[in-house]
């Protein structure tokens, strides 16, 4: 009898491969190997240099086929001097494992991976199973998992639903289901006067008054104060640099970037519109000239509580006796991209340790998520 697929040590493995953005690292070669061998259709989906993986138990096109999102690609280690741990070595210690993307989300994907290769093997569903892991979720995200939807486009591949397993929970497992998350966004401003001598101010036209009375309007303006499932919009002032380092002269430019997360009240577009209002506004009374550009994340979305975030909450609650708050919070992620393919729902570990020096994860739970991702499996496919 084949012996169930053991997640944490898997995670240990997936753990062991360097796969800093965009190194694969060997880490999808693994899961593709695993996949293959249970069964699995298995096929690398790379687009410029950036390793995907595709894989799908069942048929083609089936009416019910269950879908699950994830990625490889850590985070860099930042001052290796400072772990206590090699961050690629996978340490056991009093019931944690160390180790970078151990959180954040390789155990995600090994929990998942290890549910979805035993639960085809002793129980057979009616219906396919498809697993879209990228190798480029903490990096640029334009050859990752839109590569893979493309790739499935063209291929008539299709998921009826799907979770994204990254780390969702603030404390506990089970404590909390992402149903959406706020949009994204970065403005980078340039603010130009004209440099002078600090002395002869009628001479020269300085930017930092400029670049702080817009700093001041963008983060004291309230946008919104949220709506039924997302939290106010926020505009953060991230840095301001002139790179000036005589204090006796007036700099000629100088330049801001900020972040915005932003609610269903508003889009992209309408915040841009907004952004260069500010701008052009400052810029009359200041006479400087000031210019823009802005890069969009992501647009803010909603699954809306129901079929899908029931089904997940259900089988949490099962399993750990947890009710799983829907939530909206945390940054962006690749269901982002998954919503616009179908239904999509955010759940997984304990995340308050993820991206940071010795990142560790509790072996405990990574057995935990595997039951219920277990659960969820059973569920959906009874």
């Amino acid at each position: 009898m084949t012996q169930p697929v053991d997640p944490a040590e898997l995670t240990a493995d997936l753990v062991r491969c360097p796969t800093v953005t965009p190194a694969e690292g060997g880490a999808l070669d693994l899961l593709q190997a695993a996949l293959a061998d249970a069964g699995f259709l298995s096929i690398r989906v790379d687009r410029n240099g950036t390793p995907n993986l595709f894989a799908r138990w069942g048929t083609k096109g089936h009416a019910r086929t269950f879908g699950f999102n994830g990625h490889t690609d850590v985070v860099p280690v930042g001052d290796e001097a400072a772990w206590t741990h090699p961050p690629f070595g996978a340490d056991l210690e009093e019931g944690w494992l160390y180790g970078r993307g151990a959180t954040d989300m390789k155990s995600g994907v090994a929990a998942f991976v290890a549910a979805a290769i035993d639960f085809t093997r002793t129980t057979p569903p009616e219906g396919s199973i498809i697993l879209a892991i990228t190798g480029d979720e903490e990096g640029p995200s334009t050859d990752g998992t839109t590569a893979i939807l493309d790739w499935m486009a063209a291929e008539g591949e299709q998921m009826d639903i799907c979770i994204v397993g990254e780390p969702t929970c603030p404390e506990t497992i089970g404590d909390m289901i992402k149903i959406g998350r706020r949009g994204a966004m970065t403005a980078h401003f340039t603010v130009k006067g004209k440099q002078g001598h600090s002395a002869y101010l009628h001479k020269a036209l300085n930017p930092m008054p400029a670049v702080a009375l817009l700093a001041h309007r963008l983060s004291t303006h309230v946008l919104d104060t949220g709506t039924d499932h997302f939290d106010p919009t926020t505009c953060s002032v991230t840095t301001i640099d002139t790179g000036n380092p005589a204090s006796n002269v007036i700099p000629a430019q100088t330049k801001m970037t900020v972040n915005l997360r932003f609610n269903d009240t508003h889009t992209g577009a309408s915040l841009i519109a907004w952004l260069q209002d500010q701008a052009d506004t400052v810029a009359d009374e200041t006479g400087t000239r000031i210019t823009m550009e802005t890069r969009i994340s992501g647009e803010p979305f909603l699954t809306p509580p129901g079929g899908l975030s029931d089904l997940v909450a259900k089988a949490i609650h099962k399993e750990t006796n947890q009710n799983p708050v829907l939530s909206t919070t945390g940054g962006t992620s690749d269901a982002r991209f998954m919503k616009t393919h179908c239904p999509v729902v955010e759940f997984g570990l304990v995340g308050h340790r993820m991206h940071q020096v010795d990142e560790r994860v509790w072996v405990q739970d990574i057995h935990d998520l595997k039951r219920i991702y277990s659960r969820i499996l059973t569920d959906y496919f009874s």
